[in-house]
């Protein structure tokens, strides 16, 4: 048997770099399964190293760890132990982040009650240390629930969350949104029920916010008298308002209870591509679409893969890209045993290659994938071990204009800080402007350094608050975010 493994993991990582010209790496376990492995999902912080969160049902508590390029860090609780959160295999916290600006959103229990509610914790350092929970729904006696967040383009965290009134009708997504980096969110705003004036959302079915520039989308499953597709609600002003919505699936799925399942996806320039799993067929199948945001057009809706002998079921199937390579992973069942397939391209104006890779076999539940710089990333629950599996890859990544500037690459600390932060540089930088930012954006002081690795700058003459430092030279500039205690 130890020898059938074996054979089995290696025609694994030749299938798959024949299919994707993916370099795979051997895959682990995250942490021992006494941390458990409920729902994992993944961001990447400012080095370019995957974080992850899953839930543990025990004792209801959500847990964080990091890679560091060879293991992860031992795993550290996020809620306070006086604050039990809604975990489950399908649902649970979730985590964004924009460089080290990290963001994790969970659900107090029980859900039902008015005075149980969503709470955001930050950190400013690459997941180092995270804030106490902020809470972010303030609804009088409404009910909510599935909290889901991103990030936009200046490092602000944009949450969606089911809204329901207090005897759990009138089901609806909405939108909370901050301007100060996790400290308040404005009220919500409506982002759902665009398929008619009396539909509802389906209530138990997670859904998924994402964002570009100004444009976001609610991606949600919709509930107009039991035709249960998915659709997307958009907003063009920073999730001011949600300004129209339209469907992102035309399987027309009738179903008379709640499937549980949601959909996921990117924005690539006025491309709204999306996964999700729809049984319209007969049978639980995963699906991909492409739609026109600026036109609120469904353009194309493909299955993830053609006809397959074997195939009994699909579901949760997650998105990523970068750039312009796009990797989906999914789970599914083939005469009996459980996959976790991948379709993967370098090139999405190419599409995916006709056959699917597979990462791993067997007792897997749901998974996460994410991509940052040539590297693929992939969580999942394996119900065998007990424990979250992670393996990772390597591809050639074509640089476009959609690609990443070049940056440069330097650390803050330590963040929070009380008297001076250290600036400490990748490489010898040899000319260069630091600038203090707060958090109106207004410039207080700008200093210029030589030839050096390291910088001391000294914050012990500002206020306690949130700022920024903004390095730059003659071709380039990026910005950190620190805590001054």
């Amino acid at each position: 048997m130890k020898l059938f493994a074996i054979l089995l993991f290696l025609c694994l990582n030749t299938f798959a770099f024949a299919q994707s010209g993916i370099n795979w790496q051997t895959g682990l376990n995250i942490a021992n399964n006494t941390y458990s492995n409920l729902h994992p999902r993944m961001a990447i912080d400012g080095s370019g190293n995957p974080m992850v969160i899953w839930g543990r049902m025990s004792d209801a508590s959500v847990f964080f760890t990091k890679w560091n390029g060879s293991m992860f860090s031992v795993p550290v609780k996020l809620n306070p132990s006086s604050m039990t959160v809604a975990i489950a295999s399908w649902m649970g916290a979730d985590i964004a982040a924009k460089g080290d600006t990290v963001y994790v959103v969970m659900k107090q229990t029980p859900e039902a009650d008015t005075s149980s509610h969503i709470y955001i914790i930050t950190s400013f350092n690459g997941g180092n240390s995270f804030s106490a929970p902020v809470q972010l729904d303030f609804i009088g006696d409404s009910i909510s629930r599935f909290p889901d967040v991103d990030v936009d383009d200046f490092g602000n965290p944009i949450v969606a969350f089911m809204k329901f009134n207090p005897t759990f009708g009138d089901a609806r997504w909405v939108v909370a949104k901050s301007n100060d980096f996790g400290n308040t969110f404005t009220v919500d705003v409506k982002a759902s029920d665009w398929s008619s004036t009396s539909s509802t959302v389906c209530d138990c079915c997670p859904g998924t916010i994402i964002s570009s520039g100004n444009v976001s989308a609610m991606l949600y499953r919709d509930n107009n008298s039991n035709i249960r597709d998915s659709w997307s609600g958009i907003s063009t002003n920073n999730c001011s308002s949600y300004n129209y919505g339209f469907a992102i699936d035309n399987n027309n799925w009738l179903l008379n209870s709640c499937p549980s399942t949601g959909p996921d996806g990117v924005i690539i320039g006025d491309s709204l591509y999306t996964v999700f799993m729809s049984g319209a067929s007969g049978s639980a199948r995963t699906y991909f679409s492409k739609s026109s945001i600026s036109n609120a057009t469904l353009n194309t809706v493909t299955p993830l893969l053609g006809n397959i002998t074997g195939l009994n079921q699909q579901n949760f199937p997650r998105i990523a890209s970068d750039g312009t390579a796009m990797a989906i992973v999914w789970k599914q069942n083939v005469n009996g045993t459980e996959q976790l397939p991948l379709l993967f391209t370098n090139d999405i104006s190419i599409g995916f290659p006709a056959a699917y890779d597979t990462v791993d076999l067997n007792d897997i539940t749901n998974a996460d994938v994410t991509l940052t710089d040539g590297n693929v990333y992939f969580v999942w629950e394996d119900d065998n071990s007990g424990t979250v599996k992670f393996r990772w890859g390597t591809y050639n990544s074509i640089s476009t204009s959609v690609k990443k500037i070049d940056q440069i690459n330097f650390m803050i600390y330590p963040n929070p800080a009380t008297d001076a932060v250290k600036i400490q540089f990748e490489n010898i930088i040899h000319s260069l402007n630091v600038t203090l930012v707060n958090i109106l954006g207004e410039n207080i002081t700008v200093q210029k350094f030589d030839e050096t690795s390291e910088v001391d700058f000294d914050i012990s003459k500002i206020n306690p608050g949130i700022y920024f430092l903004k390095i730059s030279d003659d071709n380039t500039q990026h910005s950190k975010i620190f805590i001054k205690q």
